[in-house]
This record gives structure tokens, C-alpha cells and sequence, in this order.
């Protein structure tokens, strides 16, 4: 099967100037710590998917069907609702870690939480390390 086209493609668009524009002063201050997180533990230099997600090293990934595209190991959006973090571990959403994080919601890939006090920020970075290092 063909490699699969993304609408939303790795970019040069400047990542410290999209987060100075999130208008939400908690939000704004969250997303530099995430991103400090999210380098440290990719140790890659964060890039923007189209014009709203950050993204952290590159993945190349093949599903079953044979379907295949690129994409990052892990990266967030400061959405209007809530930080919706992107990761590879939905096997994991039950797991202890999880389970000690705090308040969150997940989805297919992705973890989302309002706002950083709501969750134990250790916990998060073991849950980036976890989902970097692909363990």
C-alpha cells in the first residue's frame, strides 16, 4: 500500500512565536513547560505540524493494513479547550502510571488535560519518557 498523505505536515513556522500567541496566560505558561518536557525527553528540537501542533522527533509508522506515513514521537497542541497531548500509548491508558496522574481524559492518542495543576507534572514526564523511549 502507498504511503499515506497527512494533511497536517512538519513545518519551519516558529514554535516559540505560536506559543507567545496563545492568548490563555495559564495555557501559554504550561505549553513552555510541556515543551521543555517533551526536549529533554525526545532530546529533539521541536518542530510545528501545521498550525497548531508541536511536535518532538520523527516516527515513521505501518499499521496492519499496510498503511504507512511519518509523523512525531510525541507532541501537544495548547487547544482552546483543553492541552491535548499526542502520544503512542493508548495500551497504556490503564496503567498505574495513568492511574496515579491525576485528572485527564484520553482519546485515540491522545491525553488531554486543562490545565498542568490538575495533574502530578512527574508523573507526566515519566508518561513522555515512557512514550519517547517507546516502552
Amino acid at each position: 500500500m502507498a504511503k499515506y498523505e497527512l494533511k497536517t505536515k512538519k513545518n519551519e513556522a516558529s514554535v516559540e512565536d505560536f506559543l507567545n500567541s496563545v492568548s490563555d496566560e495559564t495555557k501559554r505558561s504550561d505549553s513552555f513547560k510541556i515543551l521543555s518536557m517533551m526536549q529533554k525527553a525526545s532530546k529533539s528540537k521541536p518542530k510545528m505540524w501545521g498550525s497548531s501542533i508541536i511536535g518532538f522527533g520523527d516516527l515513521h509508522y505501518k499499521y496492519a493494513s499496510g498503511q504507512e506515513g511519518d509523523w512525531f514521537k510525541v507532541g501537544f497542541s495548547p487547544r482552546k479547550q483543553n492541552l491535548t497531548i499526542y502520544m503512542h500509548c493508548e495500551k497504556d491508558w490503564k496503567s498505574d502510571l495513568f492511574k496515579k496522574l491525576g485528572k485527564y481524559k484520553t482519546g485515540k492518542g491522545c491525553l488531554y488535560i486543562n490545565k498542568l495543576a490538575d495533574v502530578d507534572i512527574k508523573i507526566l514526564e515519566k508518561i513522555i519518557i515512557k512514550n519517547v523511549n517507546g516502552k
